[in-house]
């Protein structure tokens, strides 16, 4: 197997084809030796009918817990929703070892590995989007897939083989790719809540579209 990939839709612990992501991770790995510090894998299975696409793993998050969304704001807001629209079950509790389990969504990051600054560079977007593709590809019921942010948005539609002119990100935009429906959100960051960009009754509302899709 190569040192780079586990298989098409996950890369190797200690890929390596971003070398400003595997710096950043080996300073972290030195420092925290305790975290998961590796590209994190996606969440939620394979036969589910929503992939939610996020940015990148959060430093103290998902780079920390090894779950996308797990121990940080975002999470909480994201799994909230989730549980009252269906798509969960359990109780999130920040850490992966919780009862929280998705029913029928999958959670997949746009980029793997921690960036500095939670700022991904287009070179490492573009880079990662093979193991987005690869994880839609083994995704045969998806139906709808929503997007938490504009860099989720085109990292989506270059997985789905789409023209990103054609399809302008909106927050709760919907856009008919054929195979399947594109949802829009701004990401549900501690900033965009914060600031009021992003309400969790404008996030329901999403979810709500989402659920005439996905019934």
């Amino acid at each position: 197997m190569s040192s780079t990939i586990t298989d098409a839709a996950n890369p190797s612990r200690d890929c390596p084809l971003c070398p400003r992501l595997k710096a950043f991770r080996d300073v972290q790995r030195a420092a925290f030796p305790d975290w998961h510090n590796a590209p994190v894998p996606c969440f939620g299975p394979d036969k589910a009918r929503l992939l939610i696409v996020g940015l990148a793993p959060g430093l103290r998050g998902a780079n920390r817990t090894g779950r996308p969304f797990t121990g940080d704001y975002a999470g909480d807001l994201l799994f909230e929703t989730l549980l009252k629209f269906g798509f969960a079950s359990g109780v999130y509790e920040q850490r992966p070892d919780d009862s929280l389990r998705l029913t029928d969504a999958l959670i997949c990051n746009a980029v793997r590995c921690v960036p500095p600054e939670n700022k991904p560079v287009p070179a490492e977007i573009r880079t990662c989007n093979s193991f987005l593709r690869g994880q839609i590809a083994r995704m045969p019921n998806v139906k709808a897939v929503l997007a938490l942010g504009r860099i989720a948005h085109d990292a989506a539609l270059d997985a789905l083989g789409a023209r990103r002119a054609a399809y302008v990100f909106g927050h709760n935009a919907r856009h008919d790719l054929g195979r399947v429906q594109l949802f829009d959100s701004y990401h549900c960051s501690r900033y965009n809540t914060n600031t009021g960009r992003l309400t969790a009754l404008m996030f329901e509302e999403v979810f709500a579209n989402i659920r005439t899709v996905v019934k």
